[in-house]
């Protein structure tokens, strides 16, 4: 039975007041999954029933709508594969209005198929809005290499339905009803908001294979549409990340600053001005960068108003989530904090580790200690807090600090501790050790650096007797390691040539045990012993020929004992290493201490000036 006038006028009455609780619902800011979901529902129970009678084309338009309608909301829940399987059962009607012969299944004849056949009828405004849709689906679910071949046709459609004048056939077909059926979603909106995400999208893309020129031209265009303020944002900080892979880090920062004008929560964008300031060297905007960073992280998250489809349901190329990514707040305050005491700001760099330590044993219940993804290891921060503390010229919280690494390890430690080639390797890719024995090293050179902070601090109160007792706590427990550099092979003493990359358990360890030694020789030195400050001045050196304060003080306790001239060569030999070489990357509490007794390099030239007639 064919459907009368009452009974379509009925089913647009029925969509009609499903899209006024729709809109109610978003209106008010109180759309609930479960109400778009019972709307969702009712749209699909209404286009089954008008499926239920043969394809008319006096009623194709309403189908066309209420296909339009389930599809948005299926695509509100992300509901992909179930939007383009309506779209391309509700095309396939469409066609057989059209068409008696059967049309590709490749969705790009199928569309091209589709477009030419209904160029002249009633249903173009129609299968143009249904066509925004599939692109919704292409967009979301990565499709670019089928947006691309299908580009001219999507943009020009974008084009046409945006200058306002495209829908004189369906309006003429509206006014042939009483009602109109109502869209939940505008279709100009719609294009709208796919045409900036696919710009944006294929930016990314194009940045990711190297094609930053066209990569930045595509987003100047894109900067230029209308769309909400978020999506503007981005196509200025993908402008700034292309700009970077151009050199061109000036420029770069413009665009970062002009997306934060544009939208002042984009802090992907404060994030990407913060990398910028790192490469070129301008450590405080670094700094000044990273503060404000962190204070946006820690704001309440904004509420956004809702949208049927919203721009991260479109964006989601992996290449574009990269470039969106941002750090914890915890990392962020970490990477400050270690900043800020590496570059003379040392009091701020220890606010910022307590309120890190702080922050971390608020959000664990209990104050349990839990490792965080982002971060260092909990003892790591720890110590690193410590050294800070102790530049700070703090050393009895640095003790306190160090105190509490020990507790936590002591139990834990082995009785000796083997450390193997592939353990380095491993550590060096990845930036962990999966092995049990790794762990156990861990453990020990925690615990080391712990003693190792506690003598600086006795160092830097003079009390010489307690610093040699805690720098030879650190030197017994570091000769428990032994390192094989093959499965089998005979276990060895780590040495300095095995020491030769930055980052690994061995290099650690033979810092360590060189900054021990040279710490203990220091307070033997203080309390006029000699000898044995000599002995252990020269064995620092074997552990790490280039320790700067064994080699100054090896050279100054050569001199006391009037060996004047090795004492010159050995102060030339360390000027020659320490101003080629560089702590820059080493955690904190592996620096040379710049606290405690310190000798002036430039009375130390001035002796070797004197003495060079007798040279």
């Amino acid at each position: 039975m064919l459907p009368t006038h009452s009974l379509l006028r009925r089913w647009i009455q029925e969509n009609n007041e499903h899209v006024d609780k729709w809109k109610q619902q978003d209106r008010g800011g109180v759309a609930s999954p479960d109400h778009r979901r019972n709307c969702s529902s009712e749209f699909n129970k209404l286009l089954k029933t008008i499926r239920g009678i043969p394809p008319l084309a006096d009623h194709a338009q309403l189908e066309l709508t209420v296909a339009y309608n389930a599809c948005v909301a299926s695509l509100a829940h992300s509901k992909f594969s179930e939007a383009e399987l309506r779209l391309k059962h509700a095309m396939q009607r469409v066609l057989q209005n059209t068409t008696e012969e059967p049309v590709d299944s490749d969705p790009l004849v199928f569309w091209r198929t589709a477009l030419q056949l209904v160029e002249n009828t009633s249903l173009k405004s129609s299968v143009w809005r249904l066509l925004g849709l599939q692109w919704a689906v292409w967009l979301a679910s990565c499709q670019m290499r089928t947006i691309q071949e299908f580009q001219d046709e999507l943009f020009s459609l974008c084009e046409t339905m945006c200058a306002g004048d495209w829908d004189e056939q369906g309006r003429e077909a509206k006014n042939k009803l009483t009602e109109i059926p109502q869209l939940v979603l505008e279709p100009r909106r719609l294009l709208e908001l796919l045409h900036i995400c696919t710009l944006i999208t294929q930016g990314a893309e194009k940045l990711s294979e190297g094609q930053s020129a066209e990569a930045l031209s595509g987003l100047q265009t894109a900067s230029s549409l209308p769309a909400p303020r978020s999506l503007v944002a981005y196509t200025h900080l993908l402008s700034g990340a292309c700009l970077v892979s151009m050199d061109c880090p000036q420029m770069a920062l413009h665009c970062y600053k002009l997306a934060l004008e544009t939208d002042p929560l984009c802090v992907c964008a404060l994030y990407r001005a913060v990398l910028v300031y790192g490469q070129v060297g301008n450590t405080q905007a670094e700094i000044q960068a990273l503060s404000l960073l962190h204070s946006t992280l820690t704001l309440p998250s904004v509420m956004e108003p809702p949208h049927l489809l919203s721009p991260a349901s479109l964006l989601r190329s992996q290449s574009l989530s990269s470039l969106l990514s941002v750090p914890s707040a915890q990392s962020v305050l970490h990477t400050v904090a270690q900043k800020c005491a590496l570059s003379g700001r040392v009091s701020e760099g220890v606010e910022y580790y307590l309120d890190l330590l702080a922050s971390l044993h608020t959000e664990v219940p209990n104050g349990v200690h839990t490792e965080f993804p982002s971060l260092p290891r909990m003892p790591e921060l720890y110590l690193e807090a410590g050294a800070a503390l102790l530049m700070a010229h703090r050393p009895a919280d640095c003790m306190a600090l160090c105190e509490e690494v020990i507790t936590s390890t002591l139990e834990l430690l082995p009785e000796k501790a083997m450390l193997e080639e592939a353990e380095e390797r491993c550590e060096a890719e990845t930036g962990a050790v999966g092995a049990a024995g790794g762990e156990k090293v861990k453990m020990l050179l925690w615990t080391g650096a712990a003693y190792l902070l506690q003598g600086h601090s006795h160092t830097h109160l003079k009390d010489w007797k307690q610093a040699v007792t805690h720098y030879t706590r650190c030197i017994n427990l570091l000769v428990k390691v032994r390192f094989r550099q093959e499965r089998g092979s005979h276990p060895q003493i780590p040495s300095a040539e095995m020491a030769d990359k930055q980052g690994t358990d061995v290099f650690f360890l033979q810092r360590m045990k060189a900054l021990s030694l040279a710490g203990r020789g220091i307070c033997f030195s203080q309390m006029d012993q000699g000898k044995e400050a000599l002995r252990d001045f020269q064995l620092s050196l074997q552990a790490l020929p280039d320790c700067c304060s064994a080699g100054l003080w090896c050279g100054e306790v050569l001199w006391r004992l009037g060996r004047r001239q090795e004492a010159a060569a050995c102060w030339k030999k360390t000027w020659s290493f320490s101003s080629n070489s560089s702590e820059k990357g080493l955690y904190l509490y592996l620096q040379e201490p710049q606290t405690g007794p310190l000798l002036d390099s430039m009375e130390l030239r001035d002796r070797i000036k004197a003495l060079s007639p007798t040279l």
